[in-house]
């Protein structure tokens, strides 16, 4: 059976819904009326002249890491701050992003379309605030990797793969059906590439060898299943091994403990 590809609204692939869908955004904090931004991996700041500045430093092992761009440049005050933690196995669409993106609103509309509404739920408090913020960080979450991918700001990576237009039908294949039976041929089929061209521009871009990436995915998605109580056997078939004796072996190499044990433990 052919895999079934999502589309975007206007018909084209659709390369981050696979990935957005199982990423979790979690608001720990906002702060706002002169917000301790040291706090704070998200930030709105706003100039005297009104221009909106947007920062985002994605946490890295929960540690905030100090960068220039989340500094008041002169004129700036912080306007709204959030700290904001990502889990989920699409957390590598954010470990694939720059340590920090600054982004002026006035040259991104698409992202001042979703912050002002934001802007508004933190500084004018209203009944449903709280969600409605939450829900609206992940929105600027999600904005934000789509300009990532968009203006190419990561070397190499995911978000690297997922902007070349070949490389980004074999990626979205693989996070659409883990349990295919997918062999380098056919990912290079599905680029519509050499298998060798195919190879080679995956490892440059993506920084993994196809079939390493393939493996990686299963497992994760894997561990993300048995972590929900699912059997194991199950989710060697969902996640395309040949048998539970097989993902077994793959699960334990790559995590240090059985499968059997993962699943005891969510029980």
């Amino acid at each position: 059976m052919p895999v079934a590809y999502r589309t975007s609204f206007s018909g084209k692939l659709d390369r981050l819904s696979s990935l957005i869908d199982r990423l979790r955004v979690h608001v720990v904090n906002a702060l706002v009326e002169e917000p301790n931004i040291g706090a704070a991996n998200l930030v709105i700041f706003t100039h005297r002249d009104g221009a909106l500045r947007l920062v985002f430093s994605p946490l890295r092992d929960e540690a905030i890491q100090d960068f220039p761009e989340t500094a008041p440049q002169p004129g700036e005050t912080p306007l709204v701050a959030a700290h904001i933690t990502i889990t989920g196995i699409g957390k590598q669409l954010i470990n694939a992003l720059p340590a920090c993106i600054s982004v002026p609103l006035s040259e991104e509309p698409y992202l001042t379309a979703v912050v002002t509404p934001l802007i508004e739920e933190a500084t004018t408090p209203r009944c449903g605030g709280q969600a409605a913020f939450q829900r609206l960080c992940e929105v600027v979450v999600i904005r934000l990797l789509r300009h990532a991918m968009e203006e190419g700001k990561a070397d190499t990576g995911l978000l690297n793969g997922l902007a070349h237009p070949r490389i980004a039908a074999a990626l979205v294949a693989i996070h659409e059906a883990p349990g295919e039976t997918w062999t380098l041929e056919k990912l290079a089929e599905t680029a519509g590439m050499s298998r060798t061209q195919f190879a080679v521009t995956f490892k440059d871009l993506v920084g993994a060898t196809p079939m390493g990436y393939l493996s990686n995915w299963r497992l994760d998605i894997a561990r993300a299943e048995l972590e929900t109580g699912r059997q194991v056997k199950s989710v060697a078939t969902l996640c395309g091994f040949s048998s539970p004796a097989a993902f077994s072996r793959a699960f334990s190499r790559r995590f240090g403990y059985p499968p059997k044990q993962k699943r005891k433990q969510a029980a």
